[in-house]
């Protein structure tokens, strides 16, 4: 696993975007405490999924409206899946990776 930051810098309900390994990577904390990880770069037009409206099932790309499962990155809008990446908070610590 490999620390990207402190969770304190995500509010509960947002996203913020990572670079890891050369790869972009959106965080997302959810409003029930639980984190999820998935490619930060909408394969529609490259919207910053990041910025996108979330809830505890699903991202909003905030250019074209396409959605994605956050858990599993499947497309619920008939757009490519998304890249998923493990991630988990351990002592305020956002970690990536298994």
């Amino acid at each position: 696993m490999r620390a990207i930051g402190p969770a304190a810098e995500i509010p509960p309900g947002e996203g913020r975007t990572y670079t890891v390994d050369g790869e972009m990577v959106a965080v997302f904390r959810l409003r029930d405490g639980s984190v999820r990880a998935l490619q930060a770069v909408c394969p529609h037009k490259g919207g910053p999924l990041a910025d996108g409206q979330i809830d505890l099932k699903q991202v909003v790309c905030p250019l074209h409206l396409n959605a994605w499962d956050l858990r599993t990155g499947c497309s619920l809008s008939g757009q490519p899946d998304l890249a998923v990446y493990p991630v988990r908070i351990d002592d305020d610590t956002i970690l990536l990776g298994d």
